[in-house]
């Protein structure tokens, strides 16, 4: 026998306190008795006091209390197995890391926002391996695919502009590592769902957005920041802004254009980062789940084991209603014979 929740037991504990209560309850119900008749005529009007029986009804009640705190520390004996499959579609996430996801232009910054949304959206799917690619002038594989989204959380904390030396920003590369992370043997949906500025340094993004078409997957992109852009801090811990030659501060502004093309052109869709944290929850439903067809991603047999606590309540119920059936006093009977003796 097993117990899914042993920790309840330590409310066995109790039992002592409970039986000190009801001894406790008892002298103050006689004491109070006993102030309104001598104990001669209380035992000719209410009975003689049987202690056997009430040590009986005590015993009788703390058992059937200890039997409840058994029942629900859930006793198991007795298994079975049972067959359990679980269904999804596979999602790479690509990531921006370039320098221009610091951009204040959304709240804190576009890659903190991105970090945020990324988690929301890993509360809120359904079964999917979802792996994460990290991009900026280069791009490699953060997480492969997996049904692990915590031990994906911890790859997604490590997302810093520092985390690729290459400068740029590469869509083509992050699609074609995403391309890459997808096992095409395994008959599963598969999505690619980019979130950038659209700053396309290289100009190879819709290229390869149309050999992930020709590929049958589909690009879902998330456009981070504002159309009236920003300016991008330095990076040296001074708190400025990076300037070109000519002193100007430089501003990243947001390319909807191209990713619009990038997701149409791949059958997918294209959203903003405009209404706050529910954003991609909503690419998710609306858009993902929607257009993809869910397939066995994982399946095999579990042991399950037979709960018993329905014993125990059983007993306990039985132990109640033999408690109050039995009375602590002599009976109704014995009584009258008393009163008409005297």
């Amino acid at each position: 026998m097993t117990l899914a929740h042993f920790w309840i037991l330590h409310f066995l504990w109790f039992l002592p306190l409970v039986a000190m209560a009801l001894v406790v309850y008892n002298r103050q119900k006689k004491k109070a008795m006993e102030r309104f008749a001598d104990a001669e005529l209380l035992a000719r009007l209410t009975g003689e006091n049987r202690k056997g029986r009430e040590f009986l009804k005590g015993f009788l009640l703390l058992s059937a209390f200890g039997l409840i705190i058994f029942a629900l520390a859930g006793p198991r004996w007795g298994s079975h197995f049972q067959e359990v499959s679980q269904k999804g579609v596979d999602i790479m996430i690509a990531v921006d890391v370039s320098p221009s996801m610091l951009v204040e232009d959304i709240t804190p910054n576009r890659l903190e926002r991105a970090r945020r949304e990324i988690i929301d959206f890993l509360k809120v799917v359904q079964g999917d391996r979802v792996g994460l690619v990290a991009f900026s002038g280069a791009a490699f594989i953060q997480c492969p695919l997996t049904l692990d989204y915590a031990a994906l959380e911890m790859f997604l904390n490590a997302l810093q502009p520092d985390l690729i030396p290459v400068p740029g920003t590469d869509l083509g590369a992050a699609i074609q590592i995403a391309l890459s992370s997808f096992d095409f043997k395994a008959e599963t949906d598969k999505i690619i769902l980019l979130i950038t500025d659209g700053e396309d340094n290289e100009d190879r993004g819709l290229e390869a957005a149309r050999e992930a078409e020709e590929k049958g997957i589909k690009i879902f992109v998330f456009g981070m920041g504002d159309t009236s852009g920003g300016p991008i801090p330095a990076g040296d811990g001074k708190g400025g802004f990076k300037k070109d030659k000519d002193g100007k501060l430089i501003l990243s502004r947001l390319n909807e254009n191209d990713l619009k093309k990038i997701a149409s052109m791949a059958a997918g869709t294209y959203v903003r980062s405009v209404a706050g944290d529910l954003d991609l929850d909503v690419l998710y439903f609306d858009g993902i789940k929607s257009r993809t067809d869910a397939k066995t991603l994982k399946s095999g047999k579990i042991r399950i084991f037979e709960e018993r606590f329905m014993f125990f309540v059983l007993a306990s119920f039985l132990l109640l209603l033999l408690e109050g059936s039995i009375s602590g006093k002599r009976s109704q009977g014995t009584a009258s014979a008393l009163l008409s003796g005297t």
